[in-house]
């Protein structure tokens, strides 16, 4: 079953939501700002669908654990260029929650969950700075290409921004 609009099954898009939660958390203790970690994690043949769901939550403290004792100037790798403790909490929050839009959208046709603005809005001004106003929920989706956005056309390519804040490069 695919998730949403996605090419990748829901068994995969939560695998890879694992995932990029390690390799944040991974980067951010390996620090390095010209690469990455040259790891990925893989299922074994006891994965359960509880399982899975375990594994996104102990990967999400992972980060969380991680981020708590990074340095705020540290910097690490991302494809997207080098980013900061907060700018890696930022895109797991993002991963975690426009893949479990993917996800509901897979699984459950029809289905009205967006994310919570209370967690979608602190992402969003921090990884899409020119984001168009509106419900912050809807924002992020726009944003990531899930939805359109009022009049917005659902856009067709996007990228976040994790670069570091800066005094000279003030957020909104």
């Amino acid at each position: 079953m695919r998730a949403g609009d996605l090419t990748w099954s829901c068994w995969d898009t939560a695998l890879h939501v694992a995932d990029a939660l390690y390799f944040y958390a991974a980067q951010l203790i390996y620090k390095p700002v010209g690469g990455h970690v040259p790891t990925e994690l893989t299922l074994d043949d006891t994965a359960t669908v509880p399982r899975l769901l375990d594994m996104i939550s102990v990967h999400a403290e992972l980060l969380r654990r991680t981020v708590l004792v990074a340095d705020a100037g540290d910097r690490a790798h991302h494809a997207y260029g080098a980013s900061d403790p907060e700018g890696f909490t930022a895109m797991g929050l993002v991963e975690m929650l426009v893949h479990t839009y993917d996800l509901d959208q897979g699984l459950g046709a029809g289905s009205s969950w967006r994310p919570p603005s209370a967690l979608a809005g602190p992402a969003l001004l921090r990884l899409f700075p020119q984001a168009p106003a509106g419900e912050p929920g809807d924002a992020l989706l726009y944003c990531c290409g899930r939805a359109p956005l009022g009049p917005l056309l659902r856009l067709a390519t996007w990228r976040w921004d994790g670069a570091p804040t800066t005094p000279d490069r003030a957020r909104r």
